[in-house]
């Protein structure tokens, strides 16, 4: 994978876990479990971390 497309991957990444974070927001409003979404977050995370490690 180049840089291009890692930087792509982690723009993409990145919009997702802003998705992620306002549907946890609207689902604690409501009193509703979020383990699903946090748990995606963090699978996220361990992905961004991958792909920034490759950038270097």
């Amino acid at each position: 994978m180049n840089i291009k497309e890692i930087e792509s991957q982690i723009a993409e990444l990145k919009m997702d876990y802003m998705r992620l974070q306002d549907d946890i927001e609207k689902l604690e409003s409501f009193g509703r479990s979020v383990e699903k979404q946090e748990q995606r977050m963090k699978e996220i995370e361990d992905e961004l971390r991958q792909l920034n490690s490759q950038k270097k």
